[in-house]
């Protein structure tokens, strides 16, 4: 068995070198069309940077994708938080601030992120061959069978949002190709896709979408006060714009994703089993 101090490091520790922060991160230069990965390594389709970056009606479809109001599930998730609070690895709003930029820099950043960018370009250019390629990854770094059930439940209420909306958008058609639903992010990105959003808006209002569900929960696990809340979100919202940069340049080549965190998927296979739950995952 892992020490406690052990079992932080995996989601704490501050990733260097290529890893992200939220301040004095370098700027993004985006690899070139279609390639920037090493030698026989998979490449996924290449999303260009934002041309409507402070457009309004591209800010408030970014908005109602983050909107908590969206009809997906996300509030019913932890995604480990819950099982971490019951070990007793985060008690106070320190150790939740660590929790959450820890899970930020090494899962999202180099797995969600990356992957919805790869699918938005992939839906927007109808390649079914790679969207099911980005599928298969997922879906293979889904550790536990909660994880699993997450991202396809909100994969399917995504899908479904999008058919009461758009029932004849050309994705839809495309989705039916990855049973039993598209992961996730992928949905995420193809309802982005249609609502006029690029990859970099979509990529930051994932991003969000990810870090107001994770407060929420670490507010009402912890438990936290709807004040440390907000200061949660005023800590960790400026680190989103580096995890989306370190997304970007991650994205075509496949074979630097990654979401290995392994006291994470301890934690969610534990929680499967835990005694009192609130929350799916």
């Amino acid at each position: 068995m892992r020490t406690t101090t052990s079992m932080r490091m995996d989601m704490t520790t501050r990733i260097e070198g290529d890893g992200v922060t939220a301040q004095g991160a370098a700027p993004f230069s985006p690899p070139p069309q279609g390639g920037g990965g090493r030698e026989g390594e998979p490449r996924a389709p290449y999303c260009a940077a934002p041309a409507n970056a402070h457009e309004p009606a591209a800010l408030l479809a970014a908005m109602w994708l983050a909107s908590p109001a969206l009809p997906v599930g996300g509030f019913s998730y932890s995604e480990g938080l819950e099982a971490a609070a019951d070990a007793g690895l985060v008690g106070d709003e320190a150790q939740a601030l660590a929790w959450l930029r820890g899970q930020l820099q090494l899962t999202l950043a180099r797995s969600e992120l990356p992957v919805a960018c790869a699918a938005h370009a992939a839906w927007q250019a109808g390649d079914a061959a790679a969207l099911q390629t980005i599928q298969a990854w997922v879906l293979s770094t889904r550790e536990t069978a909660e994880l699993r059930q997450q991202t396809l439940q909100m994969g399917r209420s995504m899908l479904e949002w999008l058919r009461n909306l758009q029932p004849t958008h050309t994705g839809l058609a495309l989705a039916a190709q990855l049973p039993p639903a598209p992961a996730w992010p992928l949905a995420f990105a193809l309802g982005a896709l249609a609502l006029g959003l690029d990859a970099g808006h979509t990529a930051h209002a994932l991003a969000f979408s990810w870090l107001d569900n994770q407060v929420q929960a670490a507010v009402r696990t912890v438990p936290l006060g709807q004040s440390a809340g907000q200061r949660l979100l005023a800590a960790l919202t400026p680190d989103i714009p580096a995890a989306v940069a370190q997304a970007r340049n991650l994205q075509p080549r496949m074979d630097d994703w990654q979401s290995f965190a392994p006291m994470l998927a301890i934690l969610s296979a534990r929680h499967e089993t835990q005694y009192s739950r609130l929350f799916r995952s």
